[in-house]
């Protein structure tokens, strides 16, 4: 009698053990989908992108958005080899090449700033004189990547703003 007890009592437990599973199972499910949901509305909202970023800072920009700001080819004198000093018969190098800023069209900032880039151009170019003037020769030729990444950052700090997305440079010599 004691033994039909017991398993008597096991089944129940069992039993129960099973309807609080479901149940624990049904509202779990639940709010995990609402706050899925809710990451996404407040993502979207945020218009966060998921995706990484590309090259230099890019961002995924439509062509019909981006508007290109030229700057005409600059010659700017490149940093010496640790090993010249100021005052040796070392030979000088040059970074000689077009700059072109990628604007997003629709950002807030670009009615503001983009529409007049030709009063802040010497404003422009000295920054871009600063970057590229801190640079060896041989750090020019291996690290344009570089480059253009910290003109970016120094224009985007410049203007306080991100509505210029990309750096490309053309036409470049160095010598």
């Amino acid at each position: 009698m004691k033994k039909n007890l017991i398993s008597v009592i096991i089944l129940a437990l069992l039993i129960v053990n099973i309807v609080l599973t479901a149940i624990m199972m049904f509202s779990v499910t639940g709010s995990a989908r609402k706050t899925s949901a809710l990451v996404d509305n407040i993502t979207r909202s945020l218009n966060l992108e998921l995706t990484a970023k590309g090259e230099a800072g890019a961002t995924a920009v439509p062509m019909s958005d981006i508007a290109t700001y030229d700057i005409e080819k600059m010659t700017i004198e490149l940093k010496r080899d640790e090993g010249e000093a100021e005052g040796e018969e070392g030979e000088q190098h040059f970074f000689v090449g077009a700059i072109t800023l990628s604007m997003n069209t629709k950002h807030e900032d670009y009615k503001t700033y983009g529409e007049e880039m030709e009063s802040r151009q010497s404003l422009i170019k000295s920054e871009i004189t600063d970057v590229i003037s801190s640079y060896t020769a041989e750090d020019a030729r291996n690290n344009q990547d570089g480059m253009k990444a910290d003109i970016l950052e120094r224009i985007q700090t410049m203007f306080n703003s991100e509505f210029i997305f990309n750096v490309a440079f053309s036409d470049i010599i160095i010598q």
